[in-house]
C-alpha cells in the first residue's frame, strides 16, 4: 500500500484555549499527516500566538480576515499539497490512531468521496459516543442511514481533493449547514466510507461555538437550491432535515423570516415533522423565549437520550 498524502485543514477563529490541544492531538498520529494548515480567520485573540508556538515543521500558520468557517477551509483546501484533505474544528482533537485508520480505509475501499469515523460527544458532564452505524464499509445508503445517526461532521471526515475539483468548495457566506450542504453534494455522485471506531472527539464546551454569535447570512447558496423533487425520498428528506436544524437555531437567534420561509418550503417532511412543528411553535413565541425554551427542551433530550430510552 503506498501511504496517501494528506493535509490536514483547521479553520480557526478565537480558539486560544484549545487550538494547542487540537494540534497536539494531529502531531501525536501515527502516521504524521504530510502538512497540517492552520487558517486563522481574523482571530481577535491570542489563537495565532498560540500556533506559532507550537513548534513542529508540518504546521503552517495562514492568516486571512475575516470571511467565515467555509471561506476558511476553502483557503485551506486551495492552498493544500495532499491529495486528501482532513478537515478538523479548532476546538475538536483526534484520538490516536485516527488517520492510521483514514489510510486503512482508503487503502481497502478506494475511490470513495467521504471517509468517516464515529466520534464522541464531549460535554460538561462527560463523553458519551454519538449514535453512529455498526459496520465498517461504505456505506449502503448515505440518506437513508444518516436520518438518526451521525455518519460525517467536518472532525471526522477526510475527502479526496478531486472531489472538492468535482463539487465545488464549502458555500460561502453559509455560517449554518455548510457541511451538511457539501456532504449532499459528494453523496450525490460519490461512495461514502465509515468506520465505526471513535476516534474523534467533538467538543460541545469549547469556547466561540459558531452557533453561539449568529447573525444574519450573506449568500447566495441555501438547501432550497439542493432539493430535486425528483430525488429519492431520502435525499430529500437529508436536505429537509438539514434545513430545518439550521431554522431552529435561525427562530432562536430572532431570524423568524428565515426560519419561517424554510419552515414553509419543507413543510412536506415527514420524517422530521417534530422539527418542523419546533420551528413553528417558536416563531409564534417572543424571541427572548425561545433560546430558553429550546434549551430545556433539548437538555431533557439529552438526558434521555444519555440514558439509551
Amino acid at each position: 500500500m503506498s501511504k496517501p498524502s494528506i493535509t490536514v485543514v483547521i479553520p480557526l477563529y478565537n480558539k486560544e484555549r484549545e487550538i494547542e490541544g487540537t494540534l497536539r492531538s494531529v502531531l501525536a498520529q501515527t502516521p504524521l499527516p504530510d502538512e497540517i494548515l492552520v487558517v486563522d480567520d481574523g482571530s481577535t485573540d491570542r489563537s495565532a500566538e498560540v500556533v506559532r508556538g507550537v513548534a513542529s515543521p508540518r504546521v503552517r500558520l495562514i492568516t486571512q480576515s475575516n470571511a467565515g468557517v467555509s471561506a476558511a477551509r476553502n483557503r485551506g483546501i486551495a492552498e493544500a499539497r495532499g491529495e486528501y484533505i482532513a478537515l478538523l474544528d479548532a476546538d475538536d482533537q483526534w484520538e490516536p490512531g485516527f488517520l492510521a485508520e483514514i489510510e486503512a480505509m482508503i487503502d481497502e475501499f478506494p475511490g470513495c468521496g467521504l471517509y468517516c469515523t464515529g466520534f464522541r460527544v464531549v460535554g460538561d458532564d462527560g463523553a458519551y459516543p454519538a449514535p453512529g452505524l455498526q459496520q465498517r464499509g461504505v456505506v449502503e445508503n448515505f440518506f437513508r442511514d444518516s436520518a438518526h445517526r451521525y455518519i460525517a461532521i467536518p472532525s471526522v471526515s477526510c475527502i479526496p481533493r478531486r472531489v472538492f475539483d468535482t463539487v465545488g468548495g464549502f458555500p460561502e457566506g453559509m455560517k449554518i449547514g455548510e457541511d451538511l450542504y457539501v456532504w449532499i453534494l459528494i453523496a450525490r455522485r460519490y461512495a461514502v466510507c465509515y468506520s465505526p471506531a471513535l476516534l474523534v472527539r467533538y467538543s460541545r464546551v469549547a469556547s466561540n461555538r459558531s452557533a453561539a454569535g449568529y447573525t444574519p447570512e450573506r449568500t447566495v447558496h441555501s438547501f432550497e437550491e439542493l432539493y430535486d423533487p425528483a430525488a429519492p425520498v431520502e435525499e430529500r428528506e437529508f436536505i429537509a432535515r438539514a434545513a430545518l436544524g439550521k431554522a431552529l437555531i435561525q427562530s432562536v437567534k430572532g431570524g423568524t423570516r428565515e426560519a419561517r420561509r424554510a419552515a414553509r418550503f419543507f413543510r412536506w417532511t415527514r420524517t422530521y415533522r417534530r422539527t418542523l412543528r419546533k420551528v413553528r411553535i417558536l416563531n409564534l413565541l417572543p424571541v427572548a423565549w425561545r433560546g430558553p425554551l429550546l434549551d430545556a427542551y433539548n437538555a431533557l433530550a439529552w438526558r434521555i437520550a444519555r440514558k439509551g430510552l
